[in-house]
């Protein structure tokens, strides 16, 4: 969500409060624009991150709800690079796309690990939308907190896009499977802002 956190992606280098360096892409330009993005499914934090501690954020396409987002208009090979570095591999290799922006809302499992599922829900501007996420759904493993670190990174990132207030977002994490019941909103608040 945050454009300083995606910088360090495509330019590679540590993020406050991570435990991990990247190393880049192979194209480090910024994206061509970013702007907000409301999808269908449910963000949920599982698993634990040994880059931020906490859970991780994963999207669930299939459940119900809406999930507020921002959306990095980069190249294929930017997003090939950013996901080989999200699933603990190498930068270089081209993801085959086709099949998954095809008409939109395609899926491919990639492996059963965490961020090795492709999704695209649909289009924005005639371009697809893509992601990654892990190929379980909210319901089928168990919660598991974020950091605040993480939190705080991804709720600054919302609010930077003008599209939703301080309230909105804090109340939108609040809810998210993983954050419920395990900060306040009082909490959230603190973290983003506001």
């Amino acid at each position: 969500m945050d454009l300083g956190r995606l910088a360090y992606y495509l330019t590679g280098g540590r993020p406050p409060g991570a435990a991990r360096a990247y190393r880049g892409c192979r194209d480090p330009r910024p994206p061509e624009r970013s702007v907000p993005v409301e999808v269908p499914g449910a963000v949920y934090f599982a698993t634990e991150s040994p880059v931020w501690g906490g859970g991780r954020a994963f999207y669930d396409p299939d459940a119900p709800g809406r999930v507020l987002g921002r959306a990095h208009l980069v190249t294929a090979g930017q997003f090939s690079d950013i996901a080989a570095q999200e699933m603990y591999g190498e930068p270089g290799t081209d993801l085959d796309l086709a099949g998954l922006v095809s008409g939109g809302g395609g899926r491919v499992v990639r492996g059963e690990g965490r961020y090795e599922t492709l999704v695209c829900p649909g289009a924005l501007d005639g371009a697809p939308v893509v992601t990654f996420t892990a190929p379980w759904g909210v319901g089928d493993v168990e919660p598991n907190a974020p950091s605040a670190a993480y939190l705080a990174f991804l709720g600054k990132g919302l609010l930077a896009t003008g599209a939703w207030d301080v309230g909105t977002v804090v109340a939108y994490l609040a809810a998210c499977s993983g954050v419920s019941g395990r900060w306040t909103e009082r909490e959230i608040r603190g973290l983003v802002g506001g």
